[in-house]
């Protein structure tokens, strides 16, 4: 059997959570920095949208905590887990969205 965290979640589920929010809050940072910067060849040197990415992972552990994960566990292992998986999907899409020049 799983073993539970202080909220009820098994170890894997509380995994499972944690990365499914990093990579949803990367994608969705992606889009506002393209929504935000734009997707023009000058908006690929524009600084605001890796601001727009630091404030969505900074933002995720109000949400981890609403959803029942005890963020006061995490170490500095953890948060590197959730800067870094944020960062690389936001990456990918702000980079996909750039190269394809979608108007948003």
């Amino acid at each position: 059997m799983a073993t539970e965290s202080a909220a009820g979640l098994s170890d894997h589920m509380r995994g499972v959570t944690v990365t499914t929010i990093a990579c949803l809050a990367g994608i969705l940072a992606a889009v506002a920095s393209a929504a935000v910067v734009g997707t023009s060849p000058e908006a690929a040197a524009d600084v605001q949208a890796v601001l727009i990415m630091g404030i969505a992972i900074f933002a995720q552990f109000p949400i981890l905590k609403a959803v029942g994960i005890d963020i006061s566990e995490f170490g500095i292992k953890d948060n590197l887990f959730v800067s870094f998986m944020t960062f690389c999907l936001w990456f990918i899409t702000y980079a996909i969205l750039l190269t394809s020049a979608v108007e948003l």
